[in-house]
Order: C-alpha cells, then sequence, then structure tokens
C-alpha cells in the first residue's frame, strides 16, 4: 500500500481524491490532473527511457500486451527523437547508395 488513510487503513478512492490528491495539487502548485494520469504517464517516461513491452508489463503489473498499449502514449519529444534517427539512417543510406546503384556501377565497371 502507497498511501494511508489517517487510521491506517487503505483510503478510498473517493476519500483519496478530495482529502490528499487535491489538496496535493493544490500545495505544490500543480494543475488539476487525476491521480491516474500518473500511471500513463509513468508508462510513457518508461517507454521513452526504452523499455521493453514485457519490461512495461511487469512494471506495470499487466498479463496481456493490449492492456500494457493502452497506457502508452507517444510524445511530440520521442515523434522528434525517431524522425532525427530515421533522418540519419536514411543520410546513411543515400550515402551508400541504393542496392540498384552500386549494382549499375559494378555493371559499368565490367
Amino acid at each position: 500500500m502507497i498511501f494511508a488513510g489517517p487510521d491506517d487503513r487503505p483510503l478510498r478512492n473517493t476519500n483519496f481524491n478530495r482529502r490528499v490528491w487535491a489538496q496535493a495539487l493544490v500545495s505544490a502548485g500543480l494543475p488539476k490532473i487525476h491521480f491516474h494520469d500518473l500511471r500513463h504517464t509513468g508508462k510513457t517516461l518508461a517507454t521513452n527511457a526504452g523499455a521493453s513491452i514485457r519490461e512495461l508489463m511487469e512494471r506495470m503489473g499487466h498479463s496481456s500486451t493490449r492492456t500494457a498499449m493502452v497506457y502508452q502514449h507517444s510524445t511530440d519529444e520521442r515523434q522528434r527523437e525517431v524522425a532525427r534517427k530515421l533522418d540519419g539512417l536514411a543520410r546513411g543510406a543515400l550515402a551508400k547508395g541504393s542496392g540498384t546503384q552500386r549494382a549499375r556501377e559494378r555493371k559499368k565497371a565490367e
């Protein structure tokens, strides 16, 4: 149990949101977000850190890849990172020439 009530028993969702979570957000100067959103954020951050689906499933306690995928979200930062990597791969491939171009050059040399 991560959060306990004043009686050291588990907090009920309604009590937690009203008595603890809402006040914690105000105290921290954060916008109103749902507590459950932290699961999605944690999963997205773990994905961006390179965690595999199996690792994410274990971390979140999921038994199916479908459930694990629900918690994964694309971010603009990650999309830019993927685009940069694809750009590097494409530029490297262009520098080598395509397979067709290399075959034509070999044929010319013969």
